[in-house]
């Protein structure tokens, strides 16, 4: 096993014991001499991991003491990352969804936008949600499978990938950019809009303690998504 697989799987071990509540908060783990041990790994892969551990806040590293796993503090994001599924339904309409196509690939390091899930394989989905047979949202998707390896063994014709990553693939930290656009003749076509019609451009990027886990580019018809923030005013 490679020093990148083998750092990924010490990861995910720590994380899923943390997640699972067999390690609660304030609970020491292991030292990092005792990980090399128990895998049988160089010190500096165990250290990789738990960097990375602490830098997404599920770890704090106190001095002579050790690795603790932290307290999860409550946070409200601006925007939720949502079920499209789920979210139809919730409005009492009628989903809908069509995988157009599908293939892997290696991550393109010279595009701007895919290179940010690191480098190695990905599976790279098209697909279209609709609402009450309308179209809703057209999907482009890049999901890691040095990540998610099981993604690979997924029939996305019958599962939409958003949401099978959201039961499946926990994450860690999240970017959304927002934009308007006009989508492009092909683009304009699947979602039965002009050419020269808005449409509001939603793209994502999902990390698992520093590892690039999906980037998503969501196009949807400017009458049929809707951005809200419900807040009240700070403190201070």
């Amino acid at each position: 096993m490679g020093e990148r697989a083998l750092h990924q799987r010490i990861t995910a071990d720590i994380e899923d014991k943390i997640r699972s509540g067999a390690w609660p908060p304030g609970f020491r783990i292991p030292f990092e001499h005792e990980l090399t041990q128990q895998y049988g790994c160089a010190r500096a892969t165990v250290n990789k991991a738990v960097s990375a551990l602490a830098s997404a806040g599920l770890i704090e590293r106190r001095r002579r003491a050790g690795s603790f796993v932290a307290r999860q503090h409550i946070q409200s994001a601006v925007l939720e990352i949502l079920d499209i599924e789920a979210e139809v339904t919730r409005r009492g309409q009628a989903y809908g969804y069509a995988l157009l196509s599908s293939n892997v690939r290696r991550i393109d390091p010279a595009d701007s936008d895919e290179s940010r899930l690191g480098g190695g394989p990905c599976l790279e989905i098209r697909c279209l949600h609709l609402a009450d047979g309308q179209p809703l949202a057209l999907e482009h998707r890049l999901l890691s499978l040095d990540v998610a390896p099981s993604a690979a063994e997924v029939d996305f014709a019958k599962t939409s990938p958003g949401g099978w990553l959201l039961r499946h693939v926990p994450w860690t930290e999240a970017e959304h950019r927002i934009s308007a656009v006009n989508p492009d003749r092909a683009d304009a076509r699947q979602l039965k809009v002009r050419p020269s019609d808005a449409c509001l451009c939603v793209r994502r990027w999902t990390w698992r303690v520093g590892e690039g886990v999906t980037y998503v580019r969501q196009l949807f018809p400017g009458d049929a998504y809707d951005l809200v923030a419900r807040f009240t005013p700070g403190a201070g």
